[in-house]
């Protein structure tokens, strides 16, 4: 995790100076043969220049909207054979143009959002951060305990879910993996008590953080525009946006014939919500062009919301340059992928 935040941090130095470049997503929506389900192919490209890289990441998605004890969420299905996913990310040599990789997505976009939230935190969290509170814990959670972990010296992590099997699962796996005392909470609230870092990892389309358990010096963090309730983002004292494309307008969704069913924002129409779409962005935060924190009892929030493209150059770039040095996966010829020709 460490090297995917210092590549990462590379990635918004060279977008606040305005050189690393982001593609828009677009999603396209289509319906299938399952009343409860719909397809989405999902796009989105980007570019770092200090690191020599571009990368095209794709997903072909079956996604539906079930309801769990009262919340809605988004859940994509392993409809492909065998039960599994389908998204790539393809790596590009900015130098040649070659294709110097084709890898699954699903390490990758942990990793890119979890190294988005630990950057926040090494530039947002107090220093004598101890305590952390993570609401989730599925896939996306454990990176968001691996980045806290790399980017404070975290005695204890505690974590929420509401199913009592996942987070005594998930405390199991964390403790073994980072060495630290990580312990399952009751309730969210209990979690939240008395931590100095929370950070939200869920696939909720209800908020799970509310207004009356912010307390003085808290960081927070949100990876779902649908976890922090608009009192608590009205409730915190300093807030950097992931980047400011991204926010309020959203990605582009095509949509024919189907309902797209994670609703409007709440932020369109509320003036103190829209404020935040002008927020300093990460990448001003990285470059230090902006402060992250002005005092020891300020309340710090980060929005890691709608990644960028050029996240997965980035961190495709470390797991390249691993895969090399380990002699992992497998060579593939070239002049598969390059021609003689062109359009």
């Amino acid at each position: 995790m460490g090297e995917c935040m210092d590549a990462l941090a590379t990635a918004y130095r060279d977008a606040a100076e305005g050189t690393a470049l982001n593609g828009r997503r677009s999603d396209m929506l289509t319906r299938t043969a399952r009343e409860d389900a719909v397809y989405c192919l999902k796009l989105v490209g980007g570019v770092v220049p200090s690191l020599k890289v571009g990368s095209l990441r794709l997903n072909s998605d079956i996604l539906t909207f079930p309801e769990t004890d009262g919340r809605r969420r988004k859940v994509k299905v392993p409809a492909a054979p065998g039960n599994r996913w389908v998204g790539l990310v393809l790596l590009f040599s900015t130098e040649t143009g070659e294709p110097l990789a084709i890898f699954p997505d699903g390490v990758v976009q942990r990793f890119r959002v979890g190294g988005a939230s630990g950057l926040a935190v090494r530039h947002m969290a107090r220093e004598d951060a101890r305590i952390a509170a993570i609401i989730g814990t599925g896939w996306q959670a454990g990176a968001q305990a691996m980045a806290v972990a790399a980017a404070r010296p975290i005695e204890e992590i505690r974590c929420f879910s509401p199913n009592p099997e996942s987070r005594a699962r998930f405390a199991q796996e964390m403790t073994a993996l980072l060495g630290i005392r990580v312990v399952p909470a009751q309730t969210a609230e209990a979690a939240v008590a008395g931590a100095d870092i929370v950070l939200c990892a869920t696939n909720s389309l209800q908020p799970v953080l509310r207004r009356e358990w912010l307390e003085p010096g808290m960081h927070v963090g949100s990876i779902r525009d649908r976890e922090l309730p608009p009192e608590v983002l009205k409730a915190v004292d300093r807030v950097i946006i992931h980047d400011p494309d991204n926010m309020g307008s959203d990605h582009l969704v095509i949509a024919r014939g189907v309902e797209y069913r994670e609703g409007t924002k709440e932020i369109v129409g509320d003036p103190e919500l829209l404020a935040l779409t002008r927020s300093p962005s990460l990448a001003e935060l990285v470059a230090g062009k902006v402060p992250g924190r002005a005092s020891p009892d300020e309340i710090t929030c980060f929005l890691n919301y709608h990644g960028v493209g050029y996240q997965f150059a980035a961190t495709g770039a470390v797991l390249y340059a691993k895969a090399l040095a380990a002699g992992a996966g497998h060579a593939l010829p070239g002049e598969w992928f390059t021609e003689t020709v062109h359009p």
